[in-house]
């Protein structure tokens, strides 16, 4: 076992993108930001109202949100231990997209809606791999890596 992206789509109106398509998004991220395999990650695609019960939860935000990223490895420079399965494998955690976030966000921003699921699942990988966007300068370093990477990855599978 090498790479085991998961993907779940529980919101079906019938537009969405295969599970494949996820994964390929997940695939160039991962390996343009050098992640080594093995690793697993998840993809969920879910409906406004799930998104928006987790991020009352996990981050005492009661609003809708695109996506969420619930990472499972220590933040860098953590001293606390983290277990890792006897099988090597790294597993770098879960992103939840809301899709009809992502259509409304598609259509504000005049653009297809596999460019902004592009973008969120982008996104999420880049906060399971300790980018943030909370400070200016992070969030400089955040968005610049994204419009990279969404860059290389368009005309080959969306628009």
């Amino acid at each position: 076992m090498e790479e085991d992206i998961y993907v779940q789509i529980d919101s079906r109106d019938g537009s969405e993108p295969e599970g494949s398509w996820f994964e390929a998004v997940a695939r160039h991220t991962l390996a343009a930001e050098g992640v080594s395999l093995p690793y697993e990650v998840s993809v969920i695609v879910t409906d406004e109202a799930s998104v928006h019960e987790l991020n009352r939860t996990y981050r005492n935000v009661d609003a809708p949100t695109d996506v969420i990223a619930f990472y499972t490895q220590p933040p860098a420079g953590a001293t606390q231990e983290f277990v890792l399965p006897q099988n090597g494998v790294r597993y770098l955690g879960d992103i939840v997209i809301s899709y009809p976030q992502a259509v409304e966000q598609a259509l504000e921003a005049g653009h297809s809606v596999k460019r902004e699921l592009t973008l969120l699942v982008i996104h999420g990988l880049l906060h399971l791999l300790e980018y943030d966007h909370e400070e200016p300068g992070d969030a400089v370093r955040m968005r610049g890596r994204e419009a990279s990477l969404l860059e290389e990855f368009r005309g080959r599978h969306y628009d």
